[in-house]
């Protein structure tokens, strides 16, 4: 059967891309490339360059390649941008998620794999976010990844999708230099561009309810992102008509913005530079840690990645990109 990865150019997408073609999946891109790039997809991979706003592309795509199951990664995902771009941000994600739908029922395309967000949770005040934890967004990116997971399900219901929404962490690393975030929105890549330009890291602020006063997440391997959506596009192949999975990808693991930062310093060498404490960003929960077990309950998957291997791979990336 052959796959059609929509966003399969971007820094997540491509790594998905990669492990499904390595898992002897035949895969298809679709993609836009406002944010991805030609130069992620492998040569031997199909590249169809197309919103998935267009339905009639998309219906053409499904039938000229053979499609037979769908992975929707294509989104806009940065938050203080959908903040201000609400009606944007509905239209690429909510819209274009019921455009992809209607397409599928069209051409008779059962199954899909949704590229979800712990943004969905909002702020929540549990030790271990399960999937059963309220959602209760805080931004217009949030809102849109669950209502998306509700398009989706009631989908299955009415027309019996197989889906499976897999709600990321903090996503982190490269599986090689060449696959590496080319952004600076993150963690990881905001302390190296402030390094790069010789400044101290910034640690917005140090006075959360946590062992070290700084916010507390749980960050997962982009490598290991792909690896369960591998897992998941292999389970929709054998699962029943009407299935609907909603699952967590994280470690199960918290670390903090000081001690993530403090590891970023001794791997790039710079310890001299000590992080620079300013005020706490709006919205900012103390703490957001997944629960694991689901996930591997279902598809008997788990991260096999460490916070080092996140940050000397992504390390390794930036060198690459920047010089």
């Amino acid at each position: 059967m052959n796959w059609l990865v929509t966003g399969g150019a971007g820094y997540i997408g491509a790594h998905v891309v990669r492990a499904m073609t390595e898992g002897g999946e035949h895969v298809v891109v679709y993609d836009d490339l406002s944010t991805g790039a030609a130069d992620r997809v492998p040569a031997d991979v199909p590249l169809v360059v197309g919103s998935v706003l267009d339905q009639e592309l998309l219906e053409r795509t499904f039938r000229d390649h053979d499609i037979a199951g769908v992975v929707h990664i294509a989104a806009k995902k940065q938050v203080g941008e959908s903040v201000e771009r609400p009606l944007y941000y509905y239209r690429e994600n909510v819209t274009g998620l019921q455009t992809l739908l209607e397409a599928m029922t069209a051409v008779g395309v059962d199954r899909l794999v949704f590229s979800s967000s712990a943004a969905v949770y909002g702020m929540p005040d549990v030790d271990l976010v399960t999937e059963d934890t309220p959602c209760v967004p805080m931004s217009p990116y949030g809102e849109t990844k669950l209502v998306g997971e509700w398009l989706i399900a009631a989908a299955a219901r009415a027309h019996g999708l197989k889906a499976a929404a897999l709600r990321y962490f903090n996503v982190a690393g490269a599986a090689t230099p060449e696959l590496s975030d080319s952004g600076a929105f993150n963690l990881i890549p905001m302390v190296f561009e402030r390094l790069e330009a010789g400044e101290a890291p910034r640690i917005f602020g140090d006075d959360y309810a946590t062992p070290d006063g700084t916010c507390v997440r749980d960050y997962i391997h982009v490598a290991d992102i792909a690896s369960a959506h591998l897992a998941a596009a292999r389970r929709l192949a054998e699962a029943p008509a009407g299935t609907s999975l909603t699952l967590n990808i994280g470690r199960g693991e918290g670390s903090s913005v000081r001690q993530m930062v403090d590891r970023i310093l001794k791997v790039t060498g710079r310890e001299d530079l000590a992080p620079e404490v300013t005020a706490r960003r709006p919205g900012d929960p103390a703490r957001v840690v997944a629960s694991a077990d689901r996930i591997h309950a279902e598809l008997g998957w788990s991260a096999r990645h460490d916070l080092d291997d996140m940050i000397e791979s992504a390390w390794l990336g930036w060198r690459h990109r920047h010089g």
